[in-house]
């Protein structure tokens, strides 16, 4: 398990897909023009980052739901350790903005939330959706980029998820729950030293956890080639690779949107202005008829910062998939799969609205922001985890 090596693709040469390729290329031209009008060209440069973001997930094969599942099943602590690289990059470069409180002459705003209930139900409910749509938010979003039809109906329960809890938010605000609390902001750089002694000790006790539990053909090393230009256009990418291109993205994502990278809002707000079209009236939600919720529905969805960032993630990881020559409309490969993917994106939606967040805004961003309540996530989604890998193979479901 010690033996990094480059993500599952086919050890041939990969053979672009050329038509594709091109008509994407002229989709990111498009789109980067389409938004400029709703926000400059900071506005474009978002929606180019968020391509970046699909191709690096996608050529790593950088996948968080099946990082946990391999290390609940298998004791394959690769993913995970991967991730904990990427936490560690994030909160050193987030830090010195974050303490600054602008850069370039704009304010930021670090990823944190309340600490309480609501957010360990949220992050449960996240853990179980996430084993049964076989994939989290950016997961959802790659994936379909790469062909993936069923992650299409994980996003549609996904949005209808979020916009529920968005409007039962009144029931879950009495909860118990803490102001948010921030190690940066209480000790500042003693904090963030803090947080990397964390992230060290967690990485060395699974890199020990999983060397004891290793076989002969674990320890082979795996031949593969070295990485090169080659591999940085069309792939594959090491998990490390990916790892860190993640971190360097997330920390762009700060400087220039103003606050750290985020996945879920945009389809709570989706689906909120479908079912707005449909007939809905917002005033009947005390969240969508006065603050955010309401400016963010009087205007275009290419305003929105996170709708326009997950465009690009979909177009990102379509074109690392043609770059590999493997772009194609991937079916579905059972109801069950079809049932599983639905409850888990309802499961995903209503819990990320809970918790503050996904994987990305609430454990990524969250904990590179030295927030609790990044670790309060992840705590409660690998409990929820180890439960929803329990009943995947209920709906027929391989781990």
């Amino acid at each position: 398990m010690s033996n990094i090596v480059l993500s599952q693709y086919p050890q041939s040469s990969p053979r672009p897909q050329t038509i594709p390729i091109a008509v994407l290329l002229g989709l990111f031209a498009l789109g980067a023009i389409v938004v400029s009008p709703f926000g400059g060209l900071k506005q474009s440069v978002l929606f180019l980052i968020g391509g970046l973001f699909g191709i690096s997930l996608y050529h790593a094969s950088f996948g968080f739901a099946s990082s946990y599942r391999k290390l609940f099943v298998h004791r394959d602590v690769r993913g995970v350790l991967a991730q904990l690289l990427m936490l560690a990059i994030a909160t050193l470069l987030f830090a010195p903005f974050l303490l600054a409180g602008s850069a370039f002459g704009q304010s930021l705003r670090a990823a944190v939330a309340p600490v309480g209930v609501q957010g360990v139900i949220g992050a449960f409910l996240f853990g179980v959706g996430m084993q049964l749509g076989s994939g989290c938010a950016c997961g959802t979003l790659y994936t379909i980029g790469g062909g993936s039809s069923m992650m299409l109906l994980t996003l549609l329960t996904f949005g209808i998820g979020s916009f529920w809890a968005s409007l039962t938010g009144s029931v879950w605000a009495g909860l118990p729950a803490t102001d948010p609390i921030s190690l940066l902001k209480s000790w500042g750089w003693a904090g963030v030293g803090l947080q990397l002694v964390l992230l060290g000790a967690i990485a060395l006790l699974l890199w020990q956890w999983g060397k004891s539990d290793q076989t002969a053909d674990d320890i082979t090393p795996t031949p593969a080639e070295p990485f090169n230009l080659k591999h940085l256009l069309y792939g594959p990418w090491s998990l490390v690779f990916g790892a860190i291109a993640l971190a360097i993205l997330n920390g762009l994502t700060l400087l220039i949107a103003g606050r750290p990278w985020g996945v879920t809002w945009g389809f709570t707000l989706w689906t909120a202005k479908i079912a707005q079209a449909l007939g809905w009236n917002p005033a009947t939600s005390e969240f969508w008829s006065q603050g955010m919720g309401a400016e963010a529905l009087k205007q275009s969805i290419f305003a929105d910062i996170t709708s326009v960032m997950n465009f690009g993630i979909v177009l990102g990881a379509a074109l690392a998939a043609a770059l590999a020559g493997r772009l194609t409309v991937k079916k579905p490969v059972s109801r069950w799969a079809i049932a599983a993917a639905l409850i888990g994106g309802l499961m995903m939606g209503y819990g990320a609205r809970l918790a503050f967040g996904c994987n990305v805004g609430a454990y990524f961003s969250g904990i590179a922001s030295t927030s609790l309540h990044g670790w309060l996530w992840i705590t409660f989604a690998l409990l929820g985890t180890g439960l929803g890998i329990r009943l995947r193979s209920l709906f027929r479901l391989s781990n």
